[in-house]
C-alpha cells in the first residue's frame, strides 16, 4: 500500500463510507498504537502506513483514558443513530464499539483498576466462560485412569499425572525432526485449505524454532499476507501437536485469518481499524476459536489419523503401534480444556494461591510441575485471555454448524456438507464477528 503523510490525506482517498466513522476508526488506530507504548505486545499485528507508528510519544495513561472514553461515546452515539438494515454496516459499527470498550478496559487495567475474571473477559472479549468445578472433571480423570497403562518409569505407586506423561513420552518428536515434521504438517494443511479458500496469491510464511516463551507457538503476522510462525522447543512437542499447530498458526488459522482480514476489510473495504490487531480485544476470541475449530474442518478424524501415521510418524521416526490408544487418551484430554479457565478464574480472583493453582493444573490439566509453572505464567501475563481458546472454539463451531443447518439441503451429499461448512467458515474469517454476534 502507498504511504500517505497524514491520516486525512489517506482517508480522503480511501473512504468507503461516511467520514465521521472513518475518522473514528483512524483515531482508534492511533489510540491502539499509543496503548502499545505502555504495554509492548498489546498490538499483536500492524500493517498500516509505517509513518503512523513513527514519532509516537508516550502519552500519559490519563490522556489515553480520556481519549478512549471520548471515542467510545462517539461510536455509541453513531450506532444509536444508525437505522440502516445493512448487516455489513451493523457489523462494522458493533465491532468498533466493542473494540473501543476493550481499549477503555485495558487502559484502566494499566492504571491499576483490576476487574474480576468474568468482568474482564466480558469487557475485553465480549464473552464469559461457563463455570466448572473439580467435580465436572473428576469423571474424565476416571476415564483416563481406566485407559492408561501402568507406568514403567514410576512403578506401581505412580500418580495419574506420572502415568500419562510416561505414556505420552513415546510420542515426543525428537528435536532434530521437529522442523521437517512441522513443515510437512503445515504444507498439508495449506494444500487442504487452498481447495476451499481462495488465498492471496503472494501469501507466505517462515517457521522458526525458539525458546524461553510462555506459549507453545505464535504467529507473528507482518502484513502483505506474510507470517513468521515461531515454535517453542522449551518443552516436548508431541506428534499430534504438529497438525494442531500447523492448522492453528497457519491454515486455516491465524495466518489465513489475518491475511483475509487484511485483504478484504482493510485493502478492499478501506476499513482502517483493521490495519491493527490489539491482542486484548474481542477479535481474539474469534481468532483463537476459529484457529482451533479449523483443525477439525481441515482434517476429519479418519484422514488425520491416516496422515499422521503414514507421514508424520515416519518423519519423526516414532513407533505408531499404540496410536489407537493414544487417540483415545487425547480425546479425553481435549475435554479437560476448561480446566485452564477454572484455575485462571480462581487464581486471578485471589481465591487460591500460586501453589494451589499449580496443584490444580497438575491434577486436572495433567501437566508436570514445570509445564504447570509455564502455564501459570501465561495466565499471569495474559489473564482472562485463556477462554479464547476453548470458549472461542465452542462458539465458533456452534455458529458455523447452526448456519450450516439453516442452508443445508435435505438431500445434501457429504461433499456438499463439507463445501458449505467451508463457505460459512470462510465468510466468518473474512467478516469477523464479536462473541455476542455469534449467537
Amino acid at each position: 500500500m502507498q504511504n500517505y503523510d497524514t491520516y486525512n490525506e489517506f482517508y480522503l482517498l480511501k473512504q468507503r463510507s461516511t467520514m465521521p466513522l472513518n475518522q473514528l476508526a483512524t483515531a482508534y488506530v492511533q489510540l491502539t498504537l499509543n496503548i502499545n507504548e505502555h504495554h509492548t505486545g498489546y498490538v499483536d499485528a500492524y500493517y498500516g502506513p509505517k509513518e503512523w507508528q513513527q514519532g509516537l510519544t508516550k502519552l500519559p495513561l490519563t490522556e489515553l483514558a480520556i481519549e478512549a472514553e471520548r471515542l467510545y461515546q462517539q461510536i455509541t452515539e453513531l450506532a444509536a443513530k444508525n437505522h440502516t438494515t445493512s448487516q455489513t454496516w451493523q457489523l462494522r459499527l458493533h465491532s468498533l464499539e466493542a473494540n473501543l470498550r476493550a481499549a477503555k478496559t485495558f487502559i484502566a487495567h494499566l492504571q491499576g483498576h483490576t476487574l474480576s475474571f468474568d468482568q474482564e473477559s466480558l469487557a475485553l472479549y465480549d464473552a464469559v466462560s461457563p463455570h466448572y468445578g473439580e467435580a465436572d472433571f473428576d469423571t474424565l480423570l476416571g476415564q483416563l485412569d481406566t485407559l492408561l497403562p501402568s507406568s514403567v518409569t514410576f512403578g506401581s505407586s505412580a500418580t495419574l499425572n506420572q502415568r500419562l506423561n510416561d505414556f505420552r513420552s513415546q510420542f515426543i518428536i525428537p528435536k532434530q525432526h521437529i522442523a521437517k515434521v512441522f513443515n510437512a504438517a503445515i504444507e498439508k494443511a495449506r494444500e487442504l485449505t487452498a481447495k476451499h479458500i481462495s488465498l492471496p496469491v503472494h501469501e507466505n510464511f517462515n517457521v522458526a524454532l525458539v525458546t524461553n516463551q510462555v506459549w507453545s507457538a505464535y504467529n507473528w503476522f507482518k502484513g502483505n499476507s506474510y507470517s513468521l510462525i515461531e515454535v517453542n522447543t522449551d518443552f516436548p512437542i508431541y506428534i499430534d501437536r504438529a497438525v494442531d499447530l500447523a492448522c492453528h498458526e497457519g491454515y486455516p488459522g491465524h495466518h489465513v485469518f489475518n491475511s483475509l482480514i487484511e485483504e478484504n476489510l482493510y485493502l478492499k473495504n478501506g476499513w482502517v481499524e483493521y490495519c491493527v490487531y490489539p491482542l486484548f480485544s474481542p477479535l481474539s476470541l474469534l481468532a483463537e476459536g476459529s484457529a482451533n475449530y479449523g483443525i477439525e474442518v481441515v482434517f476429519d478424524k479418519k484422514d488425520r489419523m491416516t496422515f499422521e501415521q503414514n507421514v508424520l510418524f515416519p518423519l519423526a521416526e516414532l513407533d505408531s503401534s499404540q496410536v489407537e490408544l493414544y487417540y483415545q487418551v487425547l480425546a479425553v484430554l481435549h475435554k479437560l480444556s476448561y480446566v485452564d479457565n477454572m484455575v485462571a478464574r480462581r487464581y486471578l480472583d485471589a481465591e487460591i494461591t500460586h501453589a494451589q493453582a499449580i496443584e490444580l493444573l497438575m491434577k486436572y490439566a495433567l501437566s508436570d510441575e514445570k509445564k504447570s509453572q509455564q502455564r501459570l505464567k501465561f495466565i499471569e501475563q495474559n489473564r482472562s485471555y485463556v477462554l479464547n481458546y476453548n470458549l472461542g472454539q465452542d462458539l465458533t463451531k456452534a455458529y458455523v454448524e447452526n448456519q450450516l443447518a439453516q442452508v443445508l439441503p435435505a438431500n445434501a451429499t457429504p461433499l456438499q456438507v463439507i463445501d458449505l461448512r467451508w463457505q460459512i467458515l470462510t465468510d466468518l474469517l473474512r467478516n469477523p464477528r464479536c462473541a455476542s454476534m455469534l449467537k
